[in-house]
């Protein structure tokens, strides 16, 4: 029924993400810095087959980039394919104000509705919401007035006490002491499914991180990929939530990037923050 009706599964099938870098090194034609002259013909035979390959790759790049645009201009069947300005990001400042900390304002369109279900999204499905006192803040802020009473009752029962011990969590919701809990949903994309002057159901695809850091962790954070549907209603001069669900996906293949230390995560949720989220 909602945001939080998959917390506990979303927790236990995610994977990290990390950096790598890789440097090459060009020869000296003037010899080793550190004294000893150095093989030289070797050395450049390795550096023109690295610099060669740097073109072949970006040749490669600059020519499946074209492919993709002739190919769009070739097709001239019109198939199930959007067309790009249903996709594209329209550049409209997606709010005028905030309230509880949440993005409020938007314009009574449907890509106002869009952005209202994308930033609404991201505050139901925060670490907020493990602490009654802010949930219900989030609650009463998104909520329609005819809704409020409902959605609070199901986001109570959802994020019951039993479902904080099984995360590891005290009952207010705070983690234990030399850890930080994290849940942020990241939304990726929006879609309408259907509307009309004072009413739009939206679908919000997300990625999202959730566990808890620490040494002593037993749900290291992870992440996954869902799908919430909204539906809006225009009142009181902004979009609120009658309803939420939620789906599993689509979810893409994992990369091959190497799992970031639990110092790292919790370094990084602490020092970066969130976006207000605009279609």
């Amino acid at each position: 029924m909602s945001l939080g009706d998959e917390h506990g599964a979303r927790g236990e099938d995610r994977g990290y993400g990390g950096t790598g870098q890789t440097r090459t090194r060009l020869p000296d034609s003037t010899g080793d810095v550190h004294g000893g002259p150095r093989r030289g013909g070797r050395s450049s035979s390795r550096s023109l087959v690295t610099v060669v390959g740097v073109v072949v790759l970006l040749i490669a790049a600059i020519a499946f980039a074209n492919r993709g645009d002739s190919d769009s201009a070739s097709d001239t069947g019109t198939g199930d394919k959007p067309e790009t300005a249903s996709t594209a990001a329209s550049g409209d400042a997606p709010v005028k104000s905030k309230a509880a900390g949440i993005p409020t304002g938007y314009a009574h369109t449907e890509q106002g509705a869009q952005s209202a279900a994308a930033n609404y999204a991201v505050a139901l499905g925060s670490d907020g919401m493990f602490n009654a006192a802010k949930r219900h803040e989030i609650v009463q802020t998104v909520a329609d007035r005819s809704t409020v009473e409902r959605l609070q009752s199901g986001f109570d029962a959802d994020y019951s006490a039993g479902l904080l011990k099984n995360i590891g969590l005290g009952e207010d919701g705070g983690a234990p002491s030399g850890s930080t809990f994290v849940n942020r949903t990241l939304p990726v994309g929006t879609r309408i499914t259907s509307s009309s002057a004072d009413a739009a159901t939206i679908e919000v695809w997300c990625n999202s991180l959730f566990g808890l850091t620490g040494e002593t962790s037993t749900k290291p954070v992870t992440n996954g990929w869902f799908t919430v549907t909204m539906k809006l209603n225009w009142a009181d001069g902004d979009w609120k939530v009658l309803e939420t669900s939620q789906k599993t996906g689509p979810t893409p293949v994992n990369g091959d990037n190497p799992v970031s230390g639990t110092e790292e995560i919790g370094k990084a949720v602490d020092e970066f923050g969130g976006f207000t989220y605009a279609r």
